[in-house]
């Protein structure tokens, strides 16, 4: 997924450098029409709001930009610098945060319970574990996306947070019918339907779940 994620950074990069090489102005306003150069900022920042979210850093320097008078061709200057620093940290894995790191080595944990659990038939309460672990997992993505957990006084239920998680783009809505099918399973074994379900999809469950926080973390 990270190579992925670099090879959206860089081929946006590459083109406008290229277009740099050729220019005599610093701003390529001499080699990039303004069709070409609103392309290319466009693109630009929908790589950096799909790979970093609209609440990074790396966003809100866009937001601040777009408060200013346009002028395509330093705006696409400026995106293009954003884009070398978001791919910069990618590639020397600085994006994950402190707390990122200790939520994933302690959800790494408990899914090494559910592995443990399965393996020693017990897949009801591994299911149980793995699925009690995602929806952690959804609350602290809520903290990190300022998404809210509460309606009034009540908590939200995880369908809720899942769907609202998709919407704030933490995740795809691919992955937001993913994490509603793991729900659904771990609801099955939270209420006793241990015949919905078998040991073979407990462990695709685990290991999804793992793939999940890895990457989107929080």
């Amino acid at each position: 997924m990270t190579n992925v994620f670099e090879k959206q950074l860089q081929t946006v990069i590459t083109e406008y450098e290229a277009a740099l090489e050729r220019a005599k102005y610093n701003d390529a306003s001499d080699t990039l029409s303004r069709s070409t150069v609103v392309d290319i900022a466009t693109r630009c920042v929908a790589a950096i709001e799909r790979i970093a979210g609209r609440g990074s850093s790396y966003f809100r320097q866009i937001d601040q930009m777009r408060k200013r008078p346009a002028h395509e061709w330093t705006d696409a200057a400026n995106m293009i610098g954003i884009a070398k620093a978001l791919l910069s940290d990618i590639q020397n894995d600085y994006l994950r945060s402190f707390e990122e790191i200790l939520h994933g080595d302690l959800f790494g944990d408990f899914l090494e319970m559910s592995t443990h659990l399965t393996d020693q038939g017990y897949k009801d309460a591994a299911a149980v574990l793995a699925g009690s672990t995602l929806e952690v997992h959804l609350k602290n993505l809520c903290d990190k996306h300022k998404v809210t957990t509460t309606s009034g006084q009540h908590t939200k239920k995880a369908d809720t947070l899942n769907a609202e998680l998709a919407k704030a783009g933490a995740y795809t809505k691919l992955d937001q019918k993913s994490v509603t099918a793991w729900l659904g399973l771990r609801n099955n074994a939270a209420h006793g339907n241990f015949s919905e379900y078998t040991v073979d999809q407990v462990k695709l469950l685990v290991a999804s779940i793992r793939e999940f926080i890895t990457r989107c973390p929080a």
